[in-house]
This record gives C-alpha cells, sequence and structure tokens, in this order.
C-alpha cells in the first residue's frame, strides 16, 4: 500500500519536492515581448547584463493575433533583429513564418520570457525599481529591477467609435478569419490597410461586405497591391462602399449610416470596426512618463530613449504616441541598440 503523508509530514519530508521560486532580480526588466521588445532584451543582454521579459499575453502577441493568412508588407530582412537571418522563399514572409521566425530568436539567445503575466505597477527610482504583475490565475508577481523598458505597442487597445450598439457581441474591433462571415452581411469599417484587407478577403470567401470610411476616397497609405485591387471591387459593385461617411447607430441586425445623400439604414449581421489602435496612456502616465499635449508622445531623450523618469526607456511604437503609423517593426527593432548603448555607460561595475 502506498504511504499516506500527514501535512505535516509532506512539508518536512526529504522527499517532498520544493520548488524554488524563479528568480526575481535582474538588471534590466523588458515590459512587452513583441519584436521590439526582444530585440531590446537581445541587446541589452550582449552587454553582459540580466534581462527578464514580460508580457501579458504569448510571445510576440499582437502578430499572433493578426489574420491568419496575413502577409507582411515588408521583406523578411526587415523584420530580422539579433543579426539573425530570416530565411524564407517568399518575397513576403506570412504570419506563421515569422511566428516561427521569432520563436527561434527567442530560443537562441535563451531569452527569459515570462509570458502571461500582466504588469500592474511599476514603483520606485531609478537603480531600484520594484514590479508587479499578475498571471492567469490572478496571482502577484514581484521583482526587482535597475533599469525598465517599456515596449508594449498599441493592439492591445483599439479606437472607438462611441457610438449606439458598439457593445454588441456582433463588433469586433479585429479580423482574424473570413471563414465565420460566410454568406453574412458584413460592415467593415475604414479605408487603411487593416480594412481594405479584411473588405477584400470577406468578399473572396463569400461574405456580403460593405465598406465605410469617412474619407472620401481609399486611404493612400493602402498597400499598392491592395488598393487597386479594392478599387476595382467598388466600381464592379462587388463590395458595397460609402465614403465620407460614418456609422451612427448598430442595432441587432442592421446599422445606420450617415451619409453625404442622408441617413441609409442597411440589413446587417456582423460590424468590424477596424479604425486603429493607440498606446496604453494611462499606463504610461502611471509610471509618471509624461505626454506631449497634441499626439501623446512620451516625453523621451530621442538618442537614448530614456523617458522623463530617470531609468524608465520606451522603445517601439509606443514612442510615437498616437501616429502610430510612424514606427513599425521595421524602424523600432533598432531602438534596442540606442537602449543598450546607454545602459553600458550608466550600468558599468563602476557607475
Amino acid at each position: 500500500m502506498p504511504e499516506i503523508l500527514s501535512a505535516e509530514d509532506v512539508l518536512t519530508s526529504p522527499k517532498a519536492e520544493r520548488r524554488p521560486d524563479p528568480e526575481t532580480r535582474t538588471d534590466v526588466l523588458v515590459i512587452g515581448a513583441g519584436p521590439t521588445g526582444l530585440a531590446c532584451a537581445i541587446e541589452a543582454q550582449k552587454t553582459g547584463l540580466r534581462v527578464i521579459v514580460l508580457d501579458k499575453g504569448c510571445l510576440v502577441n499582437s502578430l499572433y493575433h493578426y489574420p491568419a493568412n496575413m502577409l507582411f508588407f515588408t521583406t523578411p530582412e526587415l523584420l530580422e533583429i539579433g543579426d539573425i537571418p530570416f530565411t524564407t522563399a517568399r518575397q513576403k514572409p506570412t504570419r506563421e513564418e515569422a511566428l516561427e521566425y521569432y520563436r527561434k530568436v527567442t530560443e537562441h539567445y535563451h531569452l527569459d520570457i515570462r509570458q502571461y503575466e500582466w504588469v500592474k505597477t511599476v514603483m520606485g527610482e531609478d537603480g531600484s525599481f520594484c514590479i508587479t504583475s499578475s498571471d492567469r490565475a490572478g496571482r502577484p508577481h514581484d521583482y526587482q529591477t535597475r533599469k525598465v523598458i517599456v515596449s508594449t505597442g498599441y493592439y492591445d487597445l483599439a479606437n472607438q467609435l462611441c457610438i449606439p450598439g458598439e457593445d454588441l457581441p456582433k463588433v469586433s474591433h479585429y479580423y482574424a478569419d473570413a471563414h465565420p462571415y460566410y454568406d453574412t452581411d458584413v460592415l467593415v469599417i475604414g479605408g487603411k490597410n487593416s480594412a481594405a484587407i479584411a473588405a477584400l478577403d470577406l468578399w473572396r470567401h463569400g461574405a456580403r461586405v460593405t465598406l465605410v470610411y469617412r474619407g472620401n476616397q481609399i486611404h493612400h497609405h493602402v498597400k499598392y497591391w491592395i488598393k487597386p485591387d479594392l478599387e476595382n471591387r467598388i466600381k464592379a459593385n462587388e463590395i458595397d462602399a460609402y465614403f465620407s461617411s460614418t456609422v451612427q447607430e448598430i442595432g441587432l441586425d442592421h446599422v445606420v449610416l450617415k451619409t453625404p445623400a442622408g441617413p441609409v439604414r442597411l440589413k446587417n449581421d456582423f460590424v468590424l470596426a477596424l479604425v486603429g489602435y493607440h498606446p496604453d496612456y494611462d499606463f504610461l502616465r502611471s509610471m509618471g512618463i509624461e505626454l506631449s499635449a497634441d499626439q501623446h508622445r512620451p516625453v523621451c531623450d530621442p538618442l537614448t530613449l530614456e523617458s522623463n523618469v530617470p531609468g524608465i526607456y520606451v522603445a517601439g511604437v509606443i514612442v510615437a504616441g498616437s501616429r502610430t503609423n510612424e514606427i513599425f517593426i521595421e524602424n523600432g527593432r533598432f531602438h534596442g541598440r540606442q537602449i543598450a548603448e546607454d545602459l553600458k555607460i550608466k550600468l558599468r561595475p563602476d557607475s
């Protein structure tokens, strides 16, 4: 018969497995495990510093939530970090290839990534910060670090329409796959790349698509191979489009548009409000980071990217504030080197 142990026996038995708590002291703590956050961790680690990376989701969480069949707009070498080649036979890599690439880079550098830990507070001062996070079970975790790098991106916070019905279950600010929308009436709100790609993909998979955009035509930022495709679908009446128009109301089975010709009521099953995203300004402010009044850009040194709070650096798209179209993986990936150069100076053994 198996031996039956009391609770006291379990605690004192040499056979009892004692799992030590993971190390929580580090030189640099990176908040955000996107491509820029990984690049920051790699460059800081190259200088000999201990680095921990926390993310409230999975590795490169935003890329994971991109549409399943998405192609990147850029070539693979412009997505590279850590001097690791991104090899693919395609001119434009797929989402799946990018996910695999960043997994391999993480493994190559043995990065200490703590996934599914949501940073709640950043307290303390330069050289002695205390970070509190919460895992999926709601358990708190405490970290101590000398420096903090904030690379939280913007994809988690969608811009809101602030209209009646926006909170209905049929409304989404994200697009992943066309299949669930087959043979349904779908309204796509927006006129930039995300909206254009979704509208075309939905139409090609059997949805009845209507596009509404406040501009008077498809935005000029839409990629050159996508824009004419969408314009041709609109000209052929295969996709309905309302320009210089907005959505006034979303109902259970309809939407009401405000158009130059007056109000228009349309039958509707689903709404994709692809009107952009923004950084977590409240989180930045909670750390004491100042934001510019007009574009909500964090105040920081343009060379080192250290914010107005000594010891806290910003990286990636959050540096651009509300101008999220200014920074992508292609240029944000170099922020790690800028920050690492400053860390080498400020975290010298004799500093």
